[in-house]
């Protein structure tokens, strides 16, 4: 009898973990302005969305449309610094970072960067923003405080995306490379470069401070990376076009958008162990993504496109049709 009992409690047990996640995209916001677009953000009940030569921003829980950031030319990232209310935009075809109050988006002022900075992130430790400088191939340092550039760190190839440990590390996939540089925070040295194959082409990268395990999204792939040792522990295969990976520090669950219209789905049972729940449709071309922690809400970007003609060389992008530009928002 106790053997049934423990065979019914495994049974029970796997069924709980097996069950899909119950995330589907429930709304579409529509944002008409023309342009491309790359990462978006959440901040307090806004949604920020990098968009051609601005950054809209929209009412998180409506899609209304309630101010924007103009001139932002070449625009791929915000972050916020959250003691000063202030917001960076990282505006790639002007090699700078423009600071505007979150209060009423006026522009505080202008930094120069490296040159093509994309990503853009806060590290609450060191009290830094940093951009990933995709054509200079460094990162820049600059203080919240002064609002100047305080160091400038080369690593080796192109940064993709940065993430802090809140600790005083702070650790960048490195695309072209296929690895991860650790560069410390305060003394701005690089401590290390990871290799990080199997996993190619690394874009995405996210991290659960609280195990210590960083989440690198690749071509077809995802890599799960222990922060202290730089030691690959399993890879998991995710859909195609991967270019954003986030994690949500409550429900231990981590999504890669991909861009093939997909969005994976990946369940954090504990430091060494991860699993796939399941693979959602979102659209084609929604390859970023923002997660909502306080509502464990997704936000994904795209747009719709023309068909490709038929005599188009591989690797070929459709081309977007205008007026069409749009956030998926994916929730259970």
């Amino acid at each position: 009898m106790k053997t049934n009992l423990f065979f019914a409690f495994v049974l029970c047990t796997f069924q709980l973990i097996a069950q899909p996640s119950k995330y589907a995209v429930q709304q579409e916001f529509s944002i008409k302005s023309a342009g491309g677009w790359d990462y978006l953000t959440v901040y307090g009940n806004k949604l920020y969305v990098s968009h051609g030569t601005q950054v809209n921003i929209l009412d998180k829980k409506t899609g209304d449309s309630i101010g924007f950031i103009p001139n932002t030319t070449g625009v791929h990232g915000i972050a916020f610094d959250p003691i000063h209310q202030l917001g960076f935009t990282s505006n790639g075809r002007l090699n700078n970072v423009y600071v505007f109050n979150v209060s009423n988006n006026e522009i505080k002022a202008t930094i120069a960067t490296g040159e093509n900075p994309d990503a853009i992130m806060y590290d609450p430790f060191s009290k830094t923003i940093i951009t990933c400088n995709g054509r200079s191939k460094d990162l820049s340092f600059i203080d919240a405080n002064t609002l100047q550039v305080i160091a400038t760190v080369a690593v080796g190839g192109k940064p993709e995306t940065a993430v802090s440990n809140e600790a005083g590390k702070i650790f960048v996939n490195v695309e072209d490379k296929n690895e991860i540089v650790v560069i410390n925070a305060i003394t701005h040295l690089v401590e290390a470069h990871w290799s990080i194959a199997p996993i190619e082409s690394p874009t995405g990268l996210a991290m659960d401070i609280a195990t210590k395990r960083l989440f690198a999204g690749g071509e077809k792939l995802l890599g799960v990376i222990n922060a202290e040792t730089g030691k690959m522990l399993t890879t998991i295969g995710i859909g195609d076009g991967c270019d954003g990976v986030a994690f949500d520090n409550t429900t231990k669950l981590i999504f890669t958008s991909n861009g093939e219209g997909t969005m994976s789905i990946i369940k954090e049972a504990d430091a060494n162990h991860f699993s796939l729940v399941e693979n959602i449709p979102t659209a084609k071309g929604a390859r970023t993504i923002a997660i909502d922690e306080t509502t464990h809400k997704i936000y994904l970007p795209t747009a719709n496109f023309e068909p490709l003609p038929a005599d188009a060389k591989p690797n070929t992008r459709p081309k977007m049709i205008p007026g069409t530009f749009k956030i998926l928002v994916a929730n259970k």
